[in-house]
């Protein structure tokens, strides 16, 4: 028995002595971290923001037809650069029933009244004549024959009209449609063949042809409240184009709408601006783009890298670690200012002269690296 207890006290003598030299060589192998530092720099930092929208037109128009019908002949393509007055399209006008049976029968109805007021006219013509009737009477009467000619000649008019779209017989002013403004087409949104409906006081009509002049382009975009409050009219803008790499446009911001919407929880302004084009490149109509805005800039002032900031996970508070002897570092809470992502302005709490931890340097993750980090 005594045997037995004598090998398990030698087993663990032996044991302990294993495991003191296995873990005296791995602590004396692990290496101790150094760490680097940086020093403030002098600098420009600009805060920008970005703006996601599309370039359109500054004016487009829609041209519509005078008359009711059906798209007989289209005479130009998306794409045609067209000047004002170019015909455009062809209507055939197609009557309503209802409404050419009304006409025809105010115009019987015009033709037989004139008729009648001819029989009196000539009667009163030939008693004027003869001095039998007054000239009074006489002018009565041929007021109304002239009335009734009159008449006729408007009932045949709204005949003419409802029938083929135009008085006289000739239909060309209103059946054909015509540019109102040069430029681009842009859409046509009616195929030939396709009913069209003509623009009245009671309905906006059918749209035969989009026209836009794309020499003259703005960006229109959104931006969001917390930044909508530092543009001013005539700000300077940055335009890049997602159909053409490598090259950016200048713009003028020239509108920021007076009330926002809501999308997904923020509020988003509306804002425009005038885009300068390059002869070089055909800018098309909605291309989708992003117009750079620089809120703020200061020149000249002390600044940090920010990824050598710290923040204090109970107060926020921005903070650095100055190096006050070798590989000792001390806490240093810091003011800032405006930031570009990259640097950021130091308003107070740091000096040329400092020198300041590199403290989130990507290192492979050592034994006793926790006490060090615990002591600092």
């Amino acid at each position: 028995m005594n045997k037995i207890v004598r090998y398990l006290l030698i087993a663990f003598i032996l044991f302990g002595v294993l495991f003191a030299a296995a873990y005296f060589i791995k602590s004396n192998s692990t290496a101790s971290i150094t760490y680097e530092t940086q020093t403030a720099l002098i600098t420009s930092i600009e805060k920008k923001t970005v703006a996601t929208g599309k370039v359109i037109p500054e004016d487009e128009v829609e041209v519509k037809p005078q008359v009711q019908g059906i798209l007989e002949s289209l005479f130009v393509e998306e794409g045609d650069f067209v000047s004002e007055g170019q015909l455009l399209a062809k209507i055939k006008v197609v009557a309503d029933e209802g409404q050419l049976n009304g006409a025809k029968g105010r115009l019987a109805n015009a033709k037989i009244v004139l008729k009648n007021a001819e029989i009196e006219y000539k009667r009163n013509k030939v008693l004027f004549d003869k001095e039998i009737i007054s000239q009074q009477e006489f002018q009565s009467a041929e007021l109304n024959y002239n009335r009734a000619k009159q008449d006729v000649n408007n009932a045949q008019s709204d005949y003419e009209i409802i029938k083929l779209g135009s008085a006289g017989g000739s239909a060309s002013a209103n059946t054909n449609v015509r540019a109102t403004v040069s430029g681009t087409v842009l859409e046509l949104p009616v195929k030939e063949g396709g009913q069209v409906i003509a623009s009245n006081a009671f309905n906006a009509g059918t749209t035969i042809a989009i026209i836009a002049d794309l020499k003259k382009m703005i960006f229109e975009g959104k931006v969001d409240e917390a930044e909508v409050g530092k543009m001013q009219i005539g700000m300077p803008l940055s335009v890049s184009l997602g159909a053409i790499q490598d090259k950016t446009f200048d713009a003028k911001l020239k509108f920021i709408a007076p009330k926002g919407n809501e999308e997904q929880g923020a509020v988003q302004f509306k804002i425009e601006g005038d885009v300068t084009l390059d002869d070089n490149f055909f800018v098309r109509a909605g291309y989708s783009a992003n117009a750079s805005l620089v809120l703020e800039r200061k020149d000249s002032i002390l600044a940090l890298p920010e990824a050598l900031l710290q923040f204090d996970k109970s107060t926020e508070q921005a903070y650095v670690e100055i190096e006050v002897g070798e590989q000792k570092f001390e806490r240093k809470d810091i003011e800032i200012g405006i930031s570009d992502g990259i640097n950021v302005e130091i308003i107070s709490g740091v000096t040329l002269e400092d020198k300041i931890k590199v403290w989130n340097k990507t290192e492979e993750k050592k034994i006793g690296e926790e006490e060090t980090s615990e002591n600092e």
